[in-house]
C-alpha cells in the first residue's frame, strides 16, 4: 500500500514539478486517485417468484479469457449462503446457471458501453484490448518552440499519470424448470465458403425457460496494475451473478 501511494504522490508530484498545475495529466491524476468498480448488466433477469422454494441450482462456468479466474468458487460460496444446494446433475437441478467469461484485462470505457450495449452474445469491440488512456493538454500560443516544449513535458507527465480501466465481461444464461410446456423456435445463419449462406431453424418444446443477460464489470484508477483490480473485480461479478437469483 505505501508503495503505490508513494508511486502515485511521486507522479503528481513530478507533473507539478514540470510546471504543469494546470495539465490535463494532473486533473486525471487527481480525478481518478481512487479505485472505483462498477458492475452493470445489460438486460434485468426476473426469476418467477413461485419457485423461490426451488433452491437447488447446477453450475456450469466457463472461462473462454487469457486470465486464470476463481470466479465459480466465489459464486458456489455466496448461492450456498443463499440457501441454494449446488447439485452435481444438472437433471437434478430446478435452475442451471451458465457463465462465459469472455473477456478480462485492459479496455477503453467507451467499448465497454459498446459491449453493454450488444448484449448477451454480442460482438466485443477492437477498444477491449486497450491501452492506456493518456493525458493531453492542448496549447494556444506560446509559438512553435512553446509548443514543442510543451509537447515534450505532456509527454513526460502522461507516461508518468495514466487512467487505467480493466474488465471482465461475461455472458450469463440461466435455465429455470417450467410446469407448463414452453415453445421454443431457434434459427441460426452462418456462411459456408465464400458465397453460400446456410439457414437453420428448429422447433421444441421443453419444460424450461432461459433468461440471458451479459455483465461488464470495471475498475479504474490512476496507474492501477491488473494484480490491484482483480481481486475486486471478481467480487463484484460473484456477487452480480449470484444477486440473480
Amino acid at each position: 500500500m505505501k508503495t503505490k501511494i508513494a508511486r502515485f504522490a511521486g507522479s503528481l508530484l513530478a507533473c507539478l514539478g514540470l510546471g504543469l498545475g494546470g495539465c490535463a495529466a494532473t486533473q486525471v491524476a487527481l480525478e481518478h486517485k481512487d479505485l472505483s468498480v462498477q458492475t452493470q448488466m445489460s438486460a434485468t433477469v426476473f426469476l418467477n417468484l413461485e419457485n423461490a422454494v426451488q433452491k437447488t441450482v447446477f453450475l456450469d462456468i466457463k472461462n473462454t479469457s487469457s486470465y486464470d479466474l476463481t470466479i465459480e468458487s466465489a459464486v458456489r460460496a455466496r448461492l450456498e449462503q443463499a440457501g441454494y444446494r449446488i447439485m452435481a446433475d444438472p437433471q437434478t437441478a430446478f435452475y442451471i446457471l451458465q457463465a462465459n467469461v469472455l473477456h478480462v484485462g485492459r479496455a477503453d470505457p467507451s467499448a465497454l458501453q459498446d459491449a453493454l450495449r450488444t448484449g448477451w452474445s454480442g460482438p466485443l469491440a477492437g477498444g477491449l484490448a486497450g491501452a492506456a488512456i493518456g493525458a493531453s493538454t492542448a496549447h494556444s500560443n506560446g509559438g512553435l518552440k512553446g509548443a514543442a516544449i510543451g509537447s515534450a513535458i505532456d509527454l513526460i507527465a502522461g507516461s508518468l499519470v495514466k487512467n487505467v480501466t480493466y474488465s471482465i465481461i461475461t455472458d450469463i444464461q440461466i435455465t429455470e424448470r417450467s410446469e407448463e410446456a414452453v415453445a421454443q423456435k431457434v434459427q441460426s445463419n452462418f456462411s459456408q465458403g465464400t458465397d453460400t449462406q446456410v439457414m437453420q431453424t428448429s422447433d421444441s418444446v421443453r419444460n424450461y425457460k432461459k433468461y440471458r443477460t451479459r455483465i461488464v464489470s470495471s475498475a479504474n484508477r490512476v496507474n492501477l496494475d491488473f494484480e490491484a483490480a482483480l481481486p475486486s473485480l471478481e467480487q463484484q461479478l460473484a456477487r452480480s451473478i449470484a444477486g440473480i437469483f
